[in-house]
């Protein structure tokens, strides 16, 4: 059995990891996100390897399995992370009701050992599809103050509930962490672990 590395200090994702009932440290990483690829799958693939590539760096020569993610949401070709404000967050919300969008987070499993490192990226995708919101209902949940710090400026585990129609794909995927789908790829790879 290994010890298990969250490379993100997300309450979401933690709080994913503690349901399916794995035994896990937290260690954020901090670095600033470098972005040079522009489809969505990609950004998240690449910002996913970014994270759990820096925890592995602190952690040299400890045989540890690290978990890095990114999750960002996409409407047609536009790239929506979080809102820069309150008016950010109104427009983008403006953009998506009534129709779907996608979410993709991208998740990399490094698996540090005295012999190296083993790397490996995928990404999940889900479509979310958002009944009519009202400006008044827009200006209401943004004033919550919920949607400031979310990509795509909503949280479809919180009050935004209400406004979603339906998804295609796996819920948790949205909410940040595709965790059924990171067991299957761990299994792949052989890795075991501890569960409370």
């Amino acid at each position: 059995m290994v010890r298990l590395i969250l490379a993100s200090g997300s309450p979401r994702r933690k709080e994913l990891l503690e349901q399916i009932g794995l035994k896990f440290e937290i260690l954020a990483a901090h670095g600033e996100e470098i972005i040079s690829k522009t489809v969505p799958s990609e950004i998240v693939e690449e910002l996913s390897l970014q994270k759990a590539t820096e925890v592995a760096e602190r952690l040299e020569k400890e045989e540890v399995v690290i978990i890095g993610a990114d999750t960002l949401v996409a409407y047609g070709t536009q790239v929506l992370g979080k809102p820069k404000d309150a008016e950010n967050a109104k427009e983008v919300l403006s953009m998506l009701q009534n129709q779907t969008h996608q979410v993709y987070t991208g998740v990399t499993i490094i698996q540090c050992s005295k012999s190296g490192k083993k790397i490996h990226t995928f990404s999940e995708k889900t479509d979310v599809t958002m009944y009519p919101m009202s400006e008044k209902e827009i200006e209401e949940y943004v004033a919550t103050g919920e949607p400031l710090d979310k990509a795509g400026s909503y949280a479809i585990q919180g009050k935004c509930a209400a406004y979603i129609q339906g998804i295609c794909g796996d819920y948790n995927n949205v909410v940040g962490l595709p965790v059924a789908r990171l067991m299957q790829e761990m299994k792949k790879l052989g890795i075991e672990v501890l569960h409370d």
